[in-house]
């Protein structure tokens, strides 16, 4: 406990009380801005260098969701919630931080001259080392995914991460470029709140 409010935080009473969904409503939808808030907000969790290297593919419509769910072995959150973000980290490349760095520059928060002490280490660490760069793309991901299932409780939704697909059918059927890595599924909709249970 800090400070005593442990208890009371609603940062930390939305952790604790998340637990991955099972059965959710088909019938329930989500809108465009809805959907656009939880990219937004899991765009706003850290990555290296702020590489920003993740991108997030919203599986909504009935064929989108048939296309997916033969690959995701057929797991039923895949078609029964309102959308599947496909999670992808983008092997992490250097020569990407200049642009990423821009608008702070404009912004006014850092000086152009900043933007190579960013660039010249980030070369350094990933520059030929394809592992670092996959390794990276996981973690980014990773952190932006888990911003969004926190995101999704806070909004009282229902979220399920899942690791059970087939990577090269994700990247075939869904048109991932070779520097992407589909790191997980995870499925956002309105929870079957008569037989909600933990699950994992």
């Amino acid at each position: 406990m800090f400070n005593g409010t442990t208890q009371t935080n609603p940062v930390i009473e939305c952790i604790l009380s998340r637990s991955s969904a099972k059965y959710y409503d088909p019938a329930a939808t989500l809108s465009d801005e809805q959907i656009y808030e939880l990219v937004r907000i899991g765009t706003a969790a850290p990555t290296s260098f702020h590489l920003q290297n993740w991108r997030f593919i919203a599986v909504r419509t009935p064929e989108a969701k048939a296309k997916l769910s033969p690959i995701a072995w057929g797991q039923p959150p895949i078609t029964e919630a309102a959308v599947t973000f496909i999670i992808c980290g983008q092997l992490a490349d250097s020569s990407v931080i200049p642009e990423r760095l821009a608008p702070l520059v404009k912004a006014g928060v850092m000086p152009a001259t900043m933007v190579p002490e960013w660039e010249n280490p980030a070369r350094g660490l990933y520059f030929d080392q394809p592992q670092r760069q996959r390794d990276e793309a996981m973690r980014t991901a990773t952190f932006g995914a888990a911003a969004m299932i926190y995101a999704a409780r806070s909004f009282g939704l229902g979220s399920t991460p899942m690791i059970g697909f087939d990577a090269d059918g994700v990247h075939r059927e869904f048109g991932l470029t070779k520097n992407e890595v589909p790191v997980m599924l995870l499925s956002i909709g309105v929870e079957r709140a008569e037989i909600r249970r933990v699950y994992a």
